[in-house]
């Protein structure tokens, strides 16, 4: 068959699956539609408060300005609840907590201790959202936290971004299943699909069109599973009145389209030489079209739709051509795939690619790629606003709708960090800004969560404002809902990180979790403290001062065993540093004193993160084996899970350690081992007068971390041990000696 008759074949295909289709295309909810649904709303309140829920009234309210709004109050002995959707009551529910029951709700440990009688709301609470959307997730936070996640847990996330008003979430659940429909009905078969499909901790980036395969085959129970996990996914946060985006085709197509479709136009593409290249079609080809138009009618089909879509072309990728012509008709073909099966289609842009290549995007390439698609058709997220932005730079993107983003975290890294003071001032004073042209909304896209809870608690309170927040204010209220009462000491110890850790924009790593070497930082493994260490201590006392009071709230908990893992972890790149001296003095004596401190600080580290379930190495390798279906899926699954945070890729990758962990169980099944065995070999070197060879060791090493990523020995996922007490003891052992170091010591 001749390739125009096979694209007539095809249209006509899509035709009768748009005609099949349009009435499953009104699912779902576009903003200012929403209606609020009570028994939705009650079923939430139930979720959070099994034992309070009948102490709640909810209530109809409508929009006000076309914005989102909620009202809180007290009346006839219930506490009442207002909103225009399941997202305001929510939000009414999260407000009436935090400031009259002094609550907290958080990934990383709850204060839910509610007394019998709710505290009254003296007066009436009314309150407006000036963001038209409150945008949440970055692709990669469904593979560096969420790669496992169970209805469940999905369930937990969903009441959270309705709490914190979230109403335009990512959805990037169960697509595979959808391409895989579409290629097959284009005549692929399963073995193509075997060497496109990604394995499970790696879609982001095969959706992004950055590899091919990795990690995979990828099992058919798995995409028949999170098919139907998605589809509870969107129909919770439609109840609750969100828009979740879908995807849509970017044009990476699977390597076998060169043989199966030999005329079309392909063109090749490389993730900055990480693996091989991957094929995308050329965006005048006539299939990109068809494929496009597949898609949308096989997810509209499957899951609905709330007709905003996410695409990202070149992500981290140079574009084949810098010429504006081709940009333009690239960006034009995503947008007419989406909007010729759906016409409502709203196109969100992640801008990274824009900051992460800003060599190539200079203004006429940009202009040209946004001027493609109809301006109330396209969105794009200033994705790193906090620290990169791109708006300000752009003339916020020459007049096309966009959100403040906050990004923060990268590879779901569990180091303390963030800059509160950035985070409660810029969102609002950016939105009142003329020169912010078409802000529409703010936006929390870590590329993972389920670490530093406050700099999140902190962003989400800009939802339902549009004035500054005072951080030092917000601290102390914080700290009380967080631990349930007020404390000196917890006031002192939350002001410390306030202007340590959390007054800075990037993050810092401890040297733990680097490939072992005596240089002070190592390819992802930056162990530049930006503060000093010996200033961190004094939280450290007040919060082991405070201990007999909160020793049983469970945030209090996290809190203490996060920050003695903090200061551990960069006291750890102190004593390294002491070792490499050692090492270049040739000082046996120091040298076997200072890596017999070092290795016993991981082993201690490990206990301390041993007593909370945050920490555990266990559980996220039980959460992967639990979707397998035989063992083989389970191996594949635990080999993607050990992978993705240790090497990334194959031995020889270049991005591993990107994606580390502090955990339980790496520490000292991972970490432990591999600075035990570069120990010995430089002592055995010292020993004998001969040079250290660090490339030498680095590929031996390269060995024994591809035997562990493909190892099937056991960890736990059960807390061992008192995290207060624990914790005490890791300061009685190392306050002092940290103290001692020094205030020139970074």
């Amino acid at each position: 068959m001749k390739y125009t008759q096979k694209l007539l074949s095809y249209g006509l295909g899509i035709v009768l699956l748009f005609t099949a289709s349009s009435s499953i295309a009104k699912q779902g909810n576009r903003n200012g539609t929403q209606t609020l649904n009570k028994e939705d709303s009650y079923a939430l309140i139930k979720r959070i408060l099994p034992k309070f829920h009948d102490h709640f009234q909810i209530e109809f309210l409508e929009k006000e300005n076309d914005k989102d709004v909620f009202e809180l109050e007290s009346k006839g002995g219930k506490i009442v609840l207002r909103g225009n959707h399941g997202i305001s009551v929510a939000s009414a529910l999260n407000f009436y907590l935090k400031n009259y029951a002094h609550c907290d709700i958080s990934w990383n440990g709850n204060n839910l201790n509610l007394l019998k009688e709710l505290p009254a709301v003296p007066t009436k609470v009314h309150q407006t959202t000036p963001y038209q959307y409150r945008h949440y997730f970055n692709y990669c936070t469904f593979n560096y936290t969420a790669a496992w996640w169970d209805w469940e847990r999905w369930q937990q996330e969903i009441d959270f971004m309705a709490l914190n008003g979230i109403n335009m979430p990512l959805a990037m659940t169960g697509q595979n299943a959808l391409w895989y429909r579409v290629y097959k009905s284009l005549g692929f078969t399963d073995q193509d699909m075997d060497v496109f499909f990604s394995g499970p901790a790696y879609f982001m980036w095969f959706w992004a069109g950055n590899l091919d395969g990795w990690g995979g085959p990828l099992p058919q129970s798995w995409m028949k599973s999170h098919e139907e996990l998605q589809k509870k996914i969107l129909a919770r946060e439609r109840e609750l009145g969100m828009t979740p985006i879908l995807p849509a085709f970017t044009g990476h197509v699977p390597p076998a389209f060169k043989d199966r479709f030999p005329q079309a136009k392909l063109q090749k593409t490389n993730w900055e030489g990480r693996f091989a290249d991957t094929y995308i079609l050329d965006p005048k080809d006539p299939m990109f079209q068809v494929i496009g138009r597949k898609f949308i009618e096989e997810q509209t089909k499957t899951f609905g739709t709330d007709h905003l879509y996410g695409a990202d072309t070149f992500n981290e990728m140079y574009p084949p051509s810098s010429d504006p012509s081709y940009l333009a008709e690239s960006s034009n073909a995503v947008y007419k795939s989406m909007a010729a099966s759906d016409p409502q289609a709203v196109w969100i842009m992640q801008g990274w690619t824009f900051w992460d290549k800003r060599d190539f995007w200079k203004p006429e390439q940009l202009k040209s790629y946004l001027n493609a698609v109809p301006t109330d058709k396209l969105i794009v997220l200033d994705l790193w606003s906090e620290v990169q932005p791109i708006w300000d730079k752009t003339d916020a993107y020459y007049g096309k709708q966009w959100i403040w983003c906050m990004l923060h975290n990268f590879g779901g890294k569990i180091n303390m960090f963030g800059h509160m003071d950035k985070i409660s001032i810029e969102p609002s004073e950016t939105f009142h800004n003329p020169k912010a042209g078409n802000m529409i909304g703010i936006g929390v896209v870590p590329e993972g969560i389920e670490q530093n809870p406050a700099i999140y608690a902190l962003m989400l309170d800009n939802v339902w404002r549009d004035k500054v927040i005072d951080a030092d204010d917000w601290v102390k209220d914080y700290a009380h809902r967080r631990y349930g009462q007020k404390n000196v000491d917890i006031e002192k110890a939350w002001n410390i990180l306030h202007y340590t850790v959390y007054n800075v924009d990037g993050g810092h790593e401890s040297i733990v979790t680097g490939r072992p070497t005596f240089k002070k930082s190592t390819d992802w493994t930056d162990t530049e403290m930006p503060y000093k260490l010996v200033d961190l201590i004094p939280a450290w006392d007040h919060m082991i001062k405070a201990s007999a009071n909160f020793k049983n709230v469970d945030g209090f908990q996290y809190d203490l065993v996060d920050l003695s893992r903090q200061i551990m972890a960069d006291y750890a790149s102190v004593l390294q540093q002491e070792i490499a001296l050692a090492h270049k003095n040739k000082n046996h004596k120091l040298f076997q004193l200072s890596s017999g401190r070092f290795l016993e600080l991981i082993k201690d580290m490990d206990m301390l993160l041993a007593t909370r379930k945050d920490f555990l190495l266990g559980k996220w390798l039980n959460d992967a084996k639990k979707w397998g279906t035989n063992d083989a899926e389970k191996a594949l699954y635990e080999k993607n899970a050990r992978n993705l945070i240790t090497l990334w890729g194959d031995k020889d990758a270049s991005l591993h350690e990107y994606a580390n962990k502090q955990w339980s169980g790496l520490l000292t099944g991972f970490y432990l081992p591999r600075w035990q065995q570069f120990f010995k070999e430089v002592a055995t070197k010292m020993n004998s007068n001969q040079k250290f060879n660090q490339e030498a060791f680095d590929e031996k090493i390269k060995s024994w971390e591809w035997k562990w990523v493909n190892g099937r020995e056991l960890y736990s996922e059960t807390p061992q041990g008192d995290p207060v007490v624990v914790s005490k003891m890791m300061y009685q052992k190392y306050a002092s000696a940290i103290k001692a170091v020094g205030k020139n010591v970074k």
